[in-house]
């Protein structure tokens, strides 16, 4: 089998290396659905013990796990699993599919700072906040689908 030179180098680069599926892509992807089948039914049903930090956090593992089956599936991995970590591994594996839901992902960021044990940022969003990401989270489910199906 040849190997197409990508490149005037004459040298093949990391951009030209067919990546394999990472396992487990399949769980990441159920688990990721079922966190937002959670989080959307609480939210439905106002019910009180769901509180929007709890949602918050529903969402945004949903977001996480469906991502993060997506880019497993091709076989791109993320430097870290903070939103823009995820955004910048799906805008290298994806260019220009995300349009303004990179940045909307990126906003999720804002409500938990937690990296530096010592000074971290924990903002409790609102129920509107909390409509917001479901939608975004459904468009994320609808993405994710078309690339994983």
């Amino acid at each position: 089998m040849k190997t197409e030179i990508m490149n005037n180098s004459g040298l093949v680069g990391f951009s030209d290396i067919k990546k394999e599926p990472i396992k487990g892509w399949e769980e990441f992807f159920l688990e990721g659905r079922q966190f937002l089948t959670t989080a959307s039914k609480a939210y439905a049903a106002k019910r009180k013990a769901f509180t929007t930090g709890i949602l918050y956090n529903l969402v945004a593992m949903s977001i996480e796990k469906m991502i993060m089956a997506m880019l497993m599936k091709s076989g791109n991995l993320p430097y870290n699993h903070t939103m823009h970590d995820l955004v910048e591994s799906m805008e290298e594996f994806m260019p220009g599919r995300l349009e303004n839901l990179g940045e909307e992902l990126k906003r999720l960021d804002a409500f938990q700072e937690i990296c530096d044990q010592d000074e971290y940022i924990i903002k409790t969003p609102t129920l509107i906040e909390v409509k917001r990401m479901l939608n975004l989270a459904d468009r994320m489910e609808s993405l994710t689908m078309e690339q994983v199906m």
